[in-house]
């Protein structure tokens, strides 16, 4: 095994479990709200809840992404576990402490917002990190890691909530923040010292201006990646936060049914990173086509779930309907950002397009419910929803500059 890979290894084994915990932490709102919906919270109250931590993520996203850029990952990252970890817990308490227990209090949505925030501290700065101190094709398979980490946080909190009650699962995922954080800045301070993380290795030269770096990024796609860091937003994170709710309503399984379902389901997607990577070096390494497909694929998968009412097929569909917009988005985080390291502003870039993502997401999550109450949008308007989103993807991957430069 060459240096190059073991750095990698070591690299990406931090940042996997540090976005582990960051996932499994955000996860557990949507795997508990069946049960807080039984204990008289409202979808609404959730709803907002949700959207809040995603809006206040967002704008994490794009105010840490730019600050990361300037402070070692190391500090960036390991703040931020830590004090989402309390926040996190504090969110809870706060629920607890209420009198009127089946009513989120205001102070409860500050702490969740905070938590948001907090863990905003930590995507932007680790892609850096992992860009500047990692070769191809080495960087890929560190950021396909913890993209892995991000799609598995979801069956672990289900399991959580399998084993405890749901007030517990806020603590348990909490206290994995706060251990995380110190295992990494330990992790992160060896690794400086050894010469395995060096910090902006790629920004040596100050004389390109800001503006022409943005100018650069045009010519790189980023508004291609901009729109499908929001539609795959939108799946990856608001449609993911609602499937349990989804599997318990439109397809009637029961609440332990469901919350199994949707382990193992969950548990099933966090592998579309896997496998759209090896579709990827199948057909040459073209991100623009393995983009194309996963979208075509999405549409086709979102379609067929429309029809199918047959529970554990629908079930599937759905699956592989997700899995197929994920591998869409594990192009953009496991490809695309890292591919930009040399403009010196990875981190922005990539809180920037989170931004995005989240922004999206978190007004999802304020439509979707309000739309599921109403009679006249049931379960099959919000999946055409689902679906017109996929095809909006597709419309963007079609390579039209190509076929205008034949038709010129």
């Amino acid at each position: 095994m060459t240096d190059n890979a073991k750095k990698a290894i070591k690299i990406g084994a931090v940042c996997f479990f540090a976005y582990l915990a960051v996932y499994l932490a955000r996860s557990v709102l949507g795997v508990v709200t069946p049960a807080m919906q039984a204990q008289g919270f409202t979808k609404d109250d959730i709803g907002i809840a949700s959207s809040i931590f995603f809006y206040t993520y967002a704008v994490g996203q794009l105010v840490n992404g730019a600050i990361g850029d300037k402070i070692k990952a190391k500090y960036m990252m390991g703040f931020g576990l830590a004090l989402a970890g309390i926040s996190n817990i504090l969110f809870e308490r706060f629920i607890s402490w209420n009198e009127s227990f089946a009513q989120i209090p205001t102070l409860a949505y500050v702490a969740y917002g905070a938590t948001g925030f907090f863990l905003s501290m930590v995507y932007g700065p680790m892609t850096k990190v992992v860009s500047e101190n990692t070769e191809m094709p080495y960087t890929t398979r560190c950021s396909l890691g913890y993209t892995f980490a991000a799609y598995f946080g979801s069956p672990a909190a289900g399991i959580l909530a399998t084993i405890f009650v749901w007030q517990k699962v806020f603590t348990v995922s909490s206290v994995m923040l706060i251990a995380m954080a110190a295992a990494l800045m330990i992790s992160f301070t060896v690794f400086e010292r050894k010469g395995i993380i060096v910090y902006n290795r790629f920004d040596k030269d100050k004389t390109e201006r800001t503006e022409g770096r943005i100018k650069q990024l045009f010519s790189r796609q980023i508004v291609k990646f901009s729109i499908v860091s929001i539609l795959t937003g939108i799946v990856r994170t608001s449609v993911i936060f609602w499937l349990p709710t989804y599997f318990i309503e439109r397809l009637e399984l029961s609440y332990d049914s469901a919350t199994i379902t949707f382990t193992v389901a969950s548990l099933v997607i966090s592998f579309a990173s896997f496998i759209v990577i090896f579709i990827y070096e199948k057909i040459g390494h073209n991100l623009d086509k393995t983009l194309l497909l996963m979208f075509v694929s999405s549409a086709i998968f979102f379609f067929a779930t429309y029809f199918v009412k047959i529970p554990y097929v629908n079930v599937v569909l759905i699956v592989l309907a997700i899995m197929a917009s994920n591998g869409a988005a594990t192009m953009l985080w496991s490809r695309y950002c890292p591919s930009l390291r040399d403009t010196g502003i990875v981190s922005g870039v990539t809180g920037f397009l989170d931004f995005l993502s989240y922004v999206a997401a978190a007004t999802a999550n304020i439509v979707f419910p309000f739309l599921i109450e109403q009679r006249a949008w049931p379960w099959e308007s919000v999946l055409l929803i689902w679906l017109s989103l996929m095809l909006v993807g597709v419309a963007i991957s079609l390579p039209w500059k190509k076929w205008s430069e034949r038709k010129n």
